[in-house]
């Protein structure tokens, strides 16, 4: 699909995301690369609107309309910035993409996860990461630091145990069945080492 290279980053809510993507568009901007740092839902004016609607939205929405929703969000996301980023041999380094959907509207939502993939897939013409960073944490952890970050939860952050339980669970599972994209880290390990593991596997990916 492309000339430059796409990482995104994966993990259930308290992972250290947002932590370890500032981290690594720095060390990226350091080597001379020119990184397009984005995120879904929200990476779009359009995104935005949609992610408001998908995070925030105060009444129920059902599971499927909720899973097209990030489709539509994803399928506009990539036409209109992952791909010219790409074609530009440009690095894009993405907060979540269609795995996300994959567990939280597949697993999480108990919707079929082989047909939300294929949804995302047929929204974005088949596109798929270069490189999948796994932030995997137990989720009883994740809830303590969401709990600690004192600040409200969105609707996914919400959600019961037993949700997020399944959604580390199939995270686990797609990173088992698709080796050499994923990256699984640890992510109860120091910030530092984390950082260092992810640079070593991008790095060579750019080599």
């Amino acid at each position: 699909m492309s000339a430059g290279l796409w990482i995104t980053v994966e993990g259930g809510d308290g992972t250290g995301k947002t932590t370890q993507s500032r981290l690594l568009a720095d060390w990226l901007t350091g080597q001379g690369r020119t990184v397009v740092h984005t995120r879904e839902p929200g990476g779009t004016e359009v995104g935005r609107l949609i992610r408001d609607i998908v995070l925030h939205h105060r009444g129920d929405i059902v599971p499927r309309a909720e899973a097209l929703l990030y489709a539509a969000d994803r399928a506009h996301h990539v036409a209109t910035v992952v791909r010219p980023a790409l074609e530009r041999g440009e690095v894009v380094l993405q907060d979540r993409y269609l795995d996300s959907s994959v567990v939280y509207q597949g697993a999480g939502r108990v919707l079929d996860a082989a047909e939300v993939r294929n949804l995302s897939l047929w929204a974005t013409e088949g596109a798929l990461p270069d490189v999948t960073v796994l932030l995997d944490l137990d989720e009883q952890v994740a809830r303590e630091r969401l709990d600690s970050a004192d600040k409200p939860f969105d609707r996914l952050e919400a959600a019961g145990e037993s949700f997020h339980t399944r959604v580390r669970r199939a995270y686990l599972e797609l990173a088992a069945a698709e080796p050499d994209r994923f990256l699984v880290v640890d992510a109860a390990a120091p910030v530092a080492e984390i950082a260092e593991v992810i640079r070593t596997r991008v790095a060579e990916r750019l080599s």
